[in-house]
């Protein structure tokens, strides 16, 4: 059966997620989370994308990236895999494959999906009941993009930007939409959309997909939910 194809736009961010083969453990220390972010940051910068939002979950990450060009995401994926896993193979004497098959990614609408991304990734450890408010977990760019926390890593959306005219205000009222929760479709439309490879977006969104790359996009008519945290 031959491989979905990997929707990939430039300028366009994406919802990615990868998870430990067979759900196994990706992390077992914090030098672990340090060194897969120090990587992340080298090869963004080596092919040119963003990083918006990302979690680092025990078994799994996500992450919301805009590339520059449209095999940037993929790129940074594969020398991102590469690197961490040869270095954590090194580190504890093990061997073979960490990441469980492809990446899985989504093109985002920027207007209607890219800030109730960034809040589902960084909601990632509180919905799995590990910390009681996003700030308390340390793995996450919540304390970038809500707190002020120097990062590096991080580069604002222009949707973030949005929020306020000064870094303090959009800070305040990214911390406002915390205070309630995600809706329901919005949550069901991240994860199908990540998890078949399609946008995650209104229908207007989704015919400029189609036509920027000639491609069919299915109905989206969906089975039974799947559970991606």
């Amino acid at each position: 059966m031959p491989r979905p194809v990997r929707l990939n736009l430039p300028g366009i961010p994406q919802h990615i997620t990868q998870r430990g083969n067979n759900r196994q453990a990706c992390f077992l220390a914090g030098e672990d989370y340090e060194l897969y972010l120090a990587l992340l940051a080298a090869a963004c910068e080596k092919h040119q994308c963003a990083v918006h939002s990302y979690v680092l979950m025990t078994n799994h990450v996500h992450l919301l990236i805009t590339p520059e060009t449209a095999e940037g995401v993929s790129l940074v994926i594969r020398d991102l895999g590469r690197d961490y896993v040869r270095q954590v193979n090194k580190a504890y004497g093990r061997s073979g494959t960490l990441w469980e098959g492809r990446f899985k990614s989504s093109l985002v609408d920027r207007e209607a999906y890219c800030l109730a991304c960034y809040r589902y990734i960084e909601l990632n450890p509180v919905r799995a009941q590990m910390v009681v408010i996003p700030a308390d977990y340390g793995w996450s760019s919540f304390r970038a993009n809500a707190l002020g926390m120097r990062n590096e890593l991080i580069t604002p959306h222009e949707c973030w930007l949005s929020l306020g005219a000064s870094d303090n205000a959009r800070r305040s009222a990214y911390q406002g939409l915390f205070k309630q929760d995600l809706e329901q479709k919005q949550l069901e439309d991240i994860r199908y959309g990540v998890r078949k490879g399609l946008p995650t977006g209104n229908d207007g969104f989704k015919r400029q997909v189609e036509a920027a790359l000639s491609v069919k996009l299915s109905s989206g008519k969906r089975g039974r939910p799947v559970r991606i945290s």
